[in-house]
């Protein structure tokens, strides 16, 4: 089976989640036998051609059709929600030989390209929601659009040409990553093939690391109890949360200490983080790590140099941070919020609190501090959980089970 991948952008130096499962699985079916391919702009890149990790990569020119926007603005909405369009991605598309169907990871003009060559060549597409439609709250929704406040739009006459609001409506299947947008979007689309397929992890990579040399190379004490979050420096993942919970630690004296890390996605709240740090008198006791490629050991060794990790995102489709720290043989507290209760049962493989909540989760990691039985038996079921569960093996033999049936349900309509 031949199959493309088209993401909104896919470069190493600005990762997430979907770009993870993306790699993963599109190595998982090489493996299987299957070809496959990533396309995506050339956004946040100047390379048009590369090989990951035995995976072909592509990227093409683009553009935002907005009379008066600023690079700034461009920038900003390359790493996230930016809504632009690709005619040479598209004309790639369209004469790529026996392609078989086109996985889309992007909705909006973006997703439509892939939807109307689709349509043209009678293959199949399917589209995976990583947490982008419809479990997003609505003031962050806000923000993908705010870099293009006070320009001209032009491209709603592209999004009409390539059908942008059919995308999801006439997709072969539906998937998504989080059981809370899952059941959102069978409501929203009773008629269409709505599938909960989660993340994966190599619980093989996170087993073992380093901490003991991470801890001394960033000069954090043997002694101190290490608090470590995995996730974009953006205002969803809630970093500042962590930050006053560190100080409220503090206050009582606790040994403790935070690492960040993750790529920068939005400047405005990594310069606030900044000032937060200093005016919490927090500067020898945060680690912040910016732009760590998800491909460096150091990453593994940040979660074996801590105690446990620490989800305070304020929503979270799915969390495949929680499973790199479970493989690693972490507890794990984080937000009671999008898919997480779906995997993460509180007390038994995890601690869930409300989502914001400052009260909640210094309780909850104070508890933990004071009880390393309860730590260890949390971090075992998680690790027993990630291993028997999640491997991005069993997860891509579902991913093609879903292939196969959009293929089969399409030769039925021709």
């Amino acid at each position: 089976m031949r199959v493309v991948q088209i993401p909104r952008r896919f470069v190493r130096s600005d990762w997430g989640g979907t770009e993870t499962v993306i790699l993963e699985t599109s190595k998982c079916l090489l493996a299987l036998g299957h070809d496959t391919e990533i396309l995506c702009p050339r956004a946040l890149s100047k390379v048009d051609r590369e090989t990951m990790d035995g995976v072909p990569v592509r990227r093409f020119a683009y553009f935002y059709p907005y009379f008066g926007l600023s690079q700034a603005a461009r920038l900003q909405m390359d790493r996230k929600g930016g809504n632009l369009f690709s005619f040479s991605l598209m004309r790639e598309l369209s004469r790529i030989p026996n392609l078989d169907l086109i996985h889309l990871h992007t909705g909006k003009r973006l997703g439509a390209i892939g939807r109307y060559v689709a349509a043209r060549r009678h293959i199949p597409y399917v589209i995976s929601l990583h947490g982008g439609v419809y479990d997003v709250p609505k003031g962050e929704a806000q923000t993908w659009t705010a870099p293009a406040s006070g320009t001209i739009e032009w491209g709603k006459v592209l999004g009409m040409w390539v059908g942008a609001r059919r995308v999801l409506d006439d997709a072969a299947a539906i998937i998504c990553v989080g059981l809370k947008e899952a059941e959102e979007a069978r409501a929203r689309h009773p008629h269409q093939n709505v599938v909960h397929l989660p993340n994966g992890v190599d619980a093989g990579r996170f087993a073992s690391g380093d901490g003991k040399g991470f801890r001394a190379r960033h000069a954090i004490a043997e002694s101190s109890f290490v608090v470590v979050v995995v996730g974009r420096i953006d205002p969803q993942k809630n970093q500042a949360l962590a930050l006053r919970m560190l100080a409220e630690l503090r206050r009582d004296s606790v040994d403790a200490h935070l690492v960040l890390v993750g790529h920068v996605t939005n400047a405005d709240y990594d310069a606030q983080l900044t000032r937060e740090i200093a005016g919490l008198g927090l500067a020898n006791r945060v680690t912040l790590i910016r732009g760590l490629e998800t491909s460096d050991p150091e990453l593994v060794n940040a979660y074996h140099a801590a105690d446990l990790f620490l989800l305070p995102s304020v929503h979270e489709p799915f969390g495949i941070v929680i499973l790199e720290a479970w493989a690693a043989g972490l507890p794990v507290a984080a937000s009671r919020v999008g898919g997480v209760p779906s995997f993460v049962t509180d007390g038994e493989n995890g601690c869930l609190f409300p989502s914001g909540d400052l009260a909640a989760v210094t309780r909850v990691v104070k508890d933990l501090i004071a009880n390393p039985e309860a730590r260890s038996k949390l971090a075992a079921a998680g690790r027993k959980k990630a291993r028997d569960e999640f491997g991005w093996d069993r997860i891509t033999q579902r991913l093609v089970g879903i292939y196969e049936e959009a293929r089969r349900a399409n030769s039925l309509r021709k």
